[in-house]
């Protein structure tokens, strides 16, 4: 077991910092989560990238915003600028239900208090830093900044709100994932510490004037969508295909007060960028100021390994594409091999992985076959609604990694807790090897590795709802199941299928709720991981539930918006109703 040093995590205190013999610091991060020196948290990784870049950076998590601002203050200024994130969530979906009632636990915080984070930390963090320090910049980044860098509705306050950069006062806003445009910044600052970078990819500003390029989208402005939903539904199917293309152009929004300028994103990482992320010398441990705290979320990960960034599901309801983006960008066999024996030697760990996947479980390696027709492509997804002829679904890498790491002495079993794609392994691919693989990678992840329960998100039933939620037909499930059921019959095992469903998703009714009740019954499921549909800014079935409208089509969309519609689609998970006038019989399963 390795042992640990204070310096060896980035300093979090004055005194840490001096420990490290530093005087003055370049970067401070503010983070809305626990710090975490883990690849799998967002302020662990910017300032492990920084510090690679020869930068000393220090990290102050969840920051008190309530006392007299002390956490603000007690590493004074930096020398090139403030990063500000909310966390690895939007803060609203971390503190708030689908119901918009408190949550009792935040996983991100020791002991899962919910009282250690505000509402909206960018906005509050960096208002903050620009009361306190008004000349120093304040970079925002994280998957709350880069949800809402544009207009968009937000579900908490039910109403469509300006880009978070006029509300947060931030110089500048990073999107997607974070590496590489803040080590351009970064150098940027260091050569002029006193003109914001205006043309740096993957970012986003606020200006009064804008030079507009011929290339250049230019979106409805903020005032127009607040007077036509259409209008806010067709800047959402604009932003996507941009963001869906292998070369995007810039976007621009208006406001009465100014302009959001959003900058193309960086092309997708190389391999060898990737690896370098992720090798970084995390010690993938708390910060020792949580000595015998839990932080629920680090439980989760801290013996996964996570082996590529990106997902081509293009699910309406998921932020990951948009995130992270569409092209799948896949960690070296040596990068993943080398993170898994740094797992081995934490603590804790009895020799099993609790994950061996990403985004997806089973999109490890696969990218089109012909770039050139990706460089022209702009589809959402690359598997809805069937899967692209351009694809290459071969299993055969991600076979290659499993065997390899399971070859590692000490390692007792590697389990896939990752979503497993089940359309991607029942494809009849035109290559009869890809298709052989597929199957011998079904029966590989059913007996090598299920810890118990294999989990799947078919999310519904009908086609008409999972075509608005650009998910695979249920058949497709159905057939995984009997192929499941199969072996696990054949193995003598004794695993389950846990299938994810989703309620009030747009498009979804009270019969389509029944159809999905009388089918899972039918296929003796007692459902445990089902949610109702929670609005997230930035997703399609956000723009949907919000204006009415199809983006790609602007026909008119059904969402259950009150309590008691959205409660009565909710119950069918439990039962299911078959309503006569003012009858209702209900039947447990």
């Amino acid at each position: 077991m390795k042992e640990y040093r204070l310096t060896d995590w980035l300093p979090a205190t004055k005194k840490e910092a001096e420990l490290r013999g530093w005087s003055e610091l370049d970067v401070i991060l503010f983070s809305g989560d626990a710090y975490i020196d883990h690849p799998s948290f967002g302020a662990a990784v910017i300032g492990r990238t920084l510090e690679a870049e020869g930068l000393r950076v220090a990290i102050i998590p969840q920051p008190n915003w309530r006392d007299d601002l002390r956490d603000f203050k007690k590493l004074g200024r930096p020398r090139l600028f403030f990063g500000v994130s909310a966390g690895c969530m939007d803060s609203m979906v971390n503190k708030y239900t689908a119901n918009k009632r408190l949550r009792s636990e935040d996983a991100y915080t020791p002991d899962g208090r919910a009282d250690m984070r505000p509402e909206y930390p960018v906005i509050v963090y960096t208002r903050i830093l620009k009361q306190l320090w008004q000349d120093v910049p304040v970079i925002a980044g994280g998957i709350e900044a880069s949800m809402r860098r544009l207009t968009h509705y937000d579900y908490w306050q039910d109403c469509l709100r300006k880009s978070i950069l006029y509300d947060s006062k931030a110089d500048l806003l990073v999107y997607g994932m974070g590496e590489k445009p803040i080590i351009e910044i970064a150098h940027r600052f260091l050569e002029n510490r006193t003109e914001i970078p205006h043309d740096i990819p993957q970012t986003a500003y606020l200006t009064d004037k804008v030079d507009i390029e011929d290339n250049d989208i230019q979106l409805f402005s903020h005032e127009e969508c607040l007077k036509d939903k259409r209008k806010q539904a067709t800047n959402f199917r604009r932003i996507e295909e941009e963001s869906n293309k292998y070369a995007a152009a810039r976007i621009l929004q208006k406001t009465d007060d100014g302009t959001v300028v959003v900058n193309p994103p960086y092309p997708s990482m190389m391999q060898t960028e990737l690896d370098h992320s992720f090798d970084l010398p995390y010690t993938r441990l708390p910060h020792p100021k949580y000595k015998d705290k839990r932080i629920p979320a680090y439980d989760m990960i801290k013996f996964s390994i996570n082996i590529h960034r990106g997902c081509f599901g293009g699910c309406a309801f998921c932020t990951i594409s948009a995130h992270q983006g569409k092209f799948i960008v896949s960690r070296s066999k040596e990068s993943i091999v080398k993170e898994v024996k740094a797992v081995m030697e934490l603590p804790d760990f009895k020799g099993y992985l609790s994950d061996l996947g990403g985004p997806s479980a089973n999109m490890y390696m696969m990218k089109g076959k012909d770039e050139m027709l990706c460089r022209r492509c702009k589809r959402p997804s690359c598997i809805h609604p069937g899967i692209c002829a351009n694809l290459n679904t071969d299993h055969r890498p991600l076979l290659d990694i499993y065997h390899s790491v399971d070859s590692i002495k000490g390692i007792k079993k590697s389990f896939i807790g990752s979503g497993v794609r089940y359309d991607l392994l029942l494809h009849e691919s035109k290559d009869g090897a890809i298709n052989k693989t597929a199957s011998e990678y079904m029966n590989e992840l059913i007996i090598r590795h299920v810890s118990g329960r294999l989990k799947v998100a078919p999310e519904h039933t009908n086609k008409n709802v999972l075509d608005i939620m650009r998910k695979p037909s249920f058949d497709l499930f159905e057939a995984f199941k009997k192929i499941f059921d199969r072996i696990n019959r054949e193995q003598s095992l004794n695993q389950q299928l846990i299938p994810y469903f989703i309620s009030s998703h747009p498009g979804c009714r009270e019969e389509d709720m029944k159809e999905l009740a009388i089918i899972i019954r039918r296929l003796n499921f007692r459902l445990e991981q089902v949610q109702d549909f929670t609005p997230t800014p930035m997703t399609m079935a956000t723009e949907m539930w919000y204006t009415g409208y199809h983006p790609y089509t602007l026909k008119p969309v059904f969402s259950a918006k009150t309590q008691q519609e959205k409660l009565a689609q909710r119950e069918f998970f439990f039962g299911y109703k078959t309503k006569e006038k003012g009858l209702s019989k209900k039947q447990s399963f």
